[in-house]
């Protein structure tokens, strides 16, 4: 199951003079994570590096930020997989030193930053969830509020006209066998309107 952050959570280290200050944090898409580094590039104006990695889905990607290329944000990249991450950027803000620490020593220096925030981090299981809606007969309403309990699943909205319009959000994994055990309950007479996919902590 892969997990996300609830909160966000730091590192700082001190390496041959080069300061690094990493952070872990949840992040849903690629736009949010460029609007954070860049409050981070104004937070720390004279700062060398601020490189970061995203895991999130096709929103992944790595930036080394003028570091010697794979020596940063890709060995940043696989440590959130490594903890099978998803939803959430490392960022790594460097000032350099004056001393080099070699290809390999970047890349223990910006891993072991992400892995120490990690390490301060409060993991929680990512859920992916599905919105469905449909129309059902009144006399399934109360039905499907005890069903929907038990499945661990949300009623988000009841609408009511000719039926009840329902808006749901239920697990992924258990959004077939509900879709099927509402219609075996509406014997034909239940109105599937739309449906989506999104992902979110455990509480939805």
């Amino acid at each position: 199951m892969p997990f996300t952050l609830s909160a966000p959570a730091h590192s700082e280290s001190l390496i041959k003079k080069s300061r690094f200050i990493g952070c872990v944090e949840p992040m849903a898409d690629r736009a949010s994570a460029q609007r954070r580094v860049a409050a981070l590039r104004a937070e720390h104006p004279t700062a060398t590096h601020v490189c970061w990695a995203l895991m999130a889905g096709g929103h992944s990607a790595a930036n080394d930020d003028g570091e010697p290329g794979g020596t940063a944000g890709r060995p940043m990249l696989e440590v959130l997989r490594h903890h099978d991450l998803e939803g959430v950027l490392a960022t790594v803000v460097r000032y350099y030193g004056g001393t080099p620490l070699g290809a390999g020593g970047l890349v223990r220096a910006y891993s072991d930053s992400v892995a120490q925030a990690l390490a301060r981090a409060e993991k929680v299981p990512l859920v992916r969830w599905r919105a469905l809606r449909c129309v059902l007969p009144y006399a399934l309403e109360g039905w499907l509020r005890r069903e929907l309990e038990a499945q661990g699943a949300r009623l988000v909205d009841a609408q009511h006209g000719n039926g009840v319009t329902v808006s749901l959000r239920v697990p992924e994994t258990q959004a077939e066998a509900l879709v099927a055990r509402i219609n075996d309950a509406g014997q034909g007479r239940i109105e599937w309107l739309e449906d989506g996919t999104e992902s979110s902590r455990e509480e939805p």
